[in-house]
């Protein structure tokens, strides 16, 4: 793994966190993708302190959803579950590569070096576009017994972790791009936000066309 850059604070505030009870790791499957812009999407996660079977079906019913749909990445919310969990499998197939599973993750370190790559996300089908972030991540986290650990990652899957803590953190791909980037995806983020009208009768919680960039996003590098 590559070098990580000198330490810069972490970005999950523990002290912001509200915990989940149990019941908010009830769910009934099968689970489905929440799609942009659903209001889920920019919900607060709460922070998971119940480390039982549930939580074990539910990670299990992640990975699922996750291979269902062709994803290498998937974030709680994404299934509708404003919790701190995320799963990944830079392989993304089942039996293949290596499963991991992240909960209540932060970030302490990042690289200096950014790198630009074509991401795409579940919540958003069919759309891809360039976003820039660092190379490699130094992260803690807990796993699926509720032990710490502390996780270097670079490449592919520091750039899988990154996206998803940023679900998280309320955060969506699109947020991280340039104007110019965002403008060449615009008909299709459009095209989501009509479909969430139709489907629910509701007007769209948030218009690309109101865009204002958000500011340090989630603390990675340049915003």
């Amino acid at each position: 793994m590559s070098t990580v850059a000198q330490a810069k604070r972490g970005f999950s505030s523990r002290e912001d966190e509200r915990a989940a009870s149990p019941d908010d790791l009830l769910f009934e499957p099968p689970l489905r993708i929440v799609e942009y812009p659903d209001p889920i999407l920019r919900a607060r996660n709460k922070r998971i302190e119940t480390f039982d079977e549930n939580l074990k079906k539910l990670v299990s019913e992640m990975f699922d959803v996750m291979y269902k749909t062709e994803g290498i990445g998937l974030s709680a919310p994404q299934v509708g579950m404003n919790v701190r969990l995320m799963v990944f499998n830079p392989a993304g197939e089942r039996g293949e590569g290596e499963e991991i599973v992240l909960i209540n993750p932060s970030v302490y370190k990042y690289s200096k070096k950014m790198i630009l790559f074509d991401e795409g996300c579940l919540s958003f089908p069919g759309i891809y576009a360039d976003v820039e972030r660092p190379d490699s991540v130094q992260i803690e986290a807990q796993d699926i017994m509720g032990a710490n650990f502390k996780f270097d990652l670079s490449g592919l899957p520091a750039r899988i972790f990154q996206h998803e803590f940023d679900h998280l953190q309320g955060t969506l791909f699109f947020d991280r791009m340039t104007e110019e980037v965002v403008n060449s995806i615009r008909t299709e983020l459009k095209a989501l936000e009509k479909k969430y009208e139709d489907r629910t009768g509701l007007r769209s919680p948030e218009k690309i066309d109101m865009r204002r960039r958000m500011r340090a996003v989630a603390g990675f590098g340049k915003s």
